[in-house]
């Protein structure tokens, strides 16, 4: 069984920063990619980012470069997304991801967590 719970959300002013966090719990986090993603109300989650399982490589959305930065700390089944220089288009709910693969591009799964709040005031 899987358990993602993602922490660290809040809120911020535009420009500002926050680092989220996601506690796996499941022997398969440290031999599969990891995901964020992030939702607001009315429109489809998004990617956001997402890294390989040894860490080595990760992508961004267009949106986020140079912004954002995705790691992973397989030794404790962590995920973070450090957010600087934030803007209110970044408000939203953010999920991690498992992803079904160990590489890119990303593949999301159904595992999800129960998302954390990140709201961005201008």
């Amino acid at each position: 069984q899987v358990q993602l719970v993602e922490s660290g959300g809040g809120l911020v002013q535009a420009g500002g920063s926050l680092r989220l966090s996601c506690a796996a719990s499941g022997r398969t986090f440290s031999s599969v990619a990891m995901g964020w993603f992030r939702q607001t109300p009315g429109k489809e989650r998004e990617f956001v980012a997402a890294i390989s399982w040894r860490g080595g490589t990760t992508t961004y959305a267009d949106s986020v470069k140079g912004r954002f930065a995705i790691s992973r700390d397989n030794a404790n089944n962590m995920l973070y997304l450090q957010m600087n220089n934030l803007k209110p288009e970044d408000t939203g709910v953010y999920y991690c991801n498992l992803g079904m693969v160990t590489g890119l591009p990303f593949r999301p799964s159904g595992y999800w967590g129960q998302g954390t709040q990140v709201t961005v005031s201008s």
